[in-house]
């Protein structure tokens, strides 16, 4: 199940403000106008024109620019799956202290163990699964 897109705080802003002058006053004019007006000064961040047609205007979008669906994402977060662990206490403080010792993350050693399972089964490695395809 996919989460709904989060709000940035500039577009409820924008959103909740009701465009009151004309587009052609500069943004200084506005702002002084709404300021002489008794209101905050509040400034509008526009969304790039080229979103489709069935996107409200008014949600921020993170659209890619290319819009193949194996396009490889910036960040580790942003591209791969998160998994839930539950560990026995004893298991993730033995876990911790060997991360600590050999001066690594917790994560790194996870990962190892699973490469570990992974050629224990005759599986392939994340290395081969992760590594760019050709073509």
């Amino acid at each position: 199940m996919s989460k709904p897109p989060k709000l940035s705080l500039a577009a409820i802003v924008a959103s909740a403000t009701p465009a009151k002058s004309s587009r052609r006053a500069s943004p200084k004019a506005k702002a002084a106008a709404r300021t002489a007006e008794g209101g905050a000064d509040i400034v509008r961040l526009d969304l790039p024109q080229n979103l489709p047609q069935h996107l409200p205007r008014n949600l921020p979008q993170h659209l890619p620019s290319d819009p193949s669906p194996r396009r490889a994402a910036a960040t580790l977060k942003e591209r791969a799956r998160q998994m839930s662990v539950y560990l026995e206490p004893p298991v993730y403080d033995q876990l911790r202290d060997i991360a600590h010792a050999e001066r690594t993350k917790m994560h790194a050693l996870m990962l190892e163990g699973l490469d570990l399972l992974f050629r224990q089964r005759g599986a392939r490695s994340i290395a081969q699964l992760t590594e760019p395809e050709e073509g």
